[in-house]
């Protein structure tokens, strides 16, 4: 990978004994989504922090590069290039939403009328323009939500920090936000994002890595990650007892319901493995009345590398995948 946004080898952070970050590397490309799953308390939030010049890293920590600058030599630089946007929101709830995007306009030195124009195209990108001049104490959580992005975008970072953005949010906020995301990378900007629901990170990231006691558990894309989990399999129902037996005959590796008149048979849910399955079926003669198809998702992931009865073996998770 050439001039990553978000470079960071052995990052790691410690308070007194605690050990938060363990020896963590992460390489962002330009213009992409990387997602940081884990537990609460496994140190997500604490990467952000430190990856956005607000907390430092230990000394025995490696390099840290962001948007080409070296965060240790020149985190000024860093900052300018970034933006970010926490669990909590940084909205002013006693000013109006407008007033909000003023003051952050202020704080990154635009001129009185630049700062107008910016705020007045930011409000509208965000289908603010109607609630600009309320209170954000009005606000419901998703449309805090977006003016708290909308400021972050004040600057125009090139890089972004979203640090859990839809936590508390229904449903169709949390879709609208996902639509936000994916505009501002489809725009050039890359997104650094962690997130406690796993639909969200197989919705938006290139990249999703795990992060459990400290390490990286495991880094790929979500359906790398997936074929790290057995578990898939496919599942044929019959209507008819006589069709169950003979089915159950032909595919004997299968395990059977005799109840539902279903057969489970191990699969990692390739179209050459599907269609295997139903040739010995023609073969037979027979034919299922229900095929279904079930591969591990994220959430077999997630349990399977952060359970604490699972060592964890980092190097290996991640070479499966390279």
């Amino acid at each position: 990978m050439t001039n990553p946004a978000i470079a960071a080898n052995g990052l790691r952070k410690s308070y007194g004994d605690k050990v938060v970050l363990d020896g963590v590397d992460v390489a962002v490309p330009e213009g992409t989504v990387f997602s940081l799953l884990g537990p609460n308390g496994a140190g997500k939030t604490t990467a952000v922090k430190i990856l956005s010049t607000l907390i430092s890293p230990d000394p025995a920590s490696g390099g840290i590069r962001i948007g080409g600058h070296d965060l240790a030599t020149d985190p000024q630089a860093v900052r300018a290039a970034i933006g970010v946007t926490g669990q909590f929101s940084a909205v002013d709830n006693l000013i109006t939403g407008e007033e909000n995007m003023l003051l952050m306009a202020d704080l990154h030195h635009l001129s009185r009328s630049e700062g107008h124009r910016t705020a007045a195209e930011l409000l509208e990108r965000f289908d603010l323009v109607e609630a600009a001049s309320r209170p954000a104490s009005t606000y419901s959580g998703g449309m805090k939500r977006r003016l708290d992005i909308a400021m972050t975008l004040v600057g125009n970072p090139r890089i972004i920090f979203l640090d859990e953005p839809t936590t508390g949010l229904d449903p169709r906020s949390r879709h609208n936000m996902w639509q936000i995301i994916r505009e501002l990378v489809t725009g050039g900007v890359t997104v650094f994002l962690t997130t406690q629901y796993l639909e969200e990170a197989d919705q938006l990231a290139d990249r999703i890595a795990v992060l459990h006691d400290g390490k990286i558990a495991a880094e790929g894309t979500a359906e790398e990650l997936k074929r790290l989990i057995p578990g898939g399999h496919v599942r044929l129902r019959f209507s008819d007892p006589a069709a169950y037996q003979s089915a159950a005959v032909a595919l004997h590796e299968a395990m059977r319901d005799d109840e539902s008149l279903a057969l489970q048979i191990p699969s990692g849910g390739s179209q050459r493995e599907l269609r295997s399955i139903l040739d010995r079926l023609d073969s037979a003669g027979i034919e299922a009345d229900e095929l279904t198809v079930h591969t591990p998702d994220l959430d077999d992931v997630f349990f399977a590398l952060t359970s604490s009865s699972v060592p964890n073996q980092p190097n290996q998770s991640q070479e499966a995948v390279r």
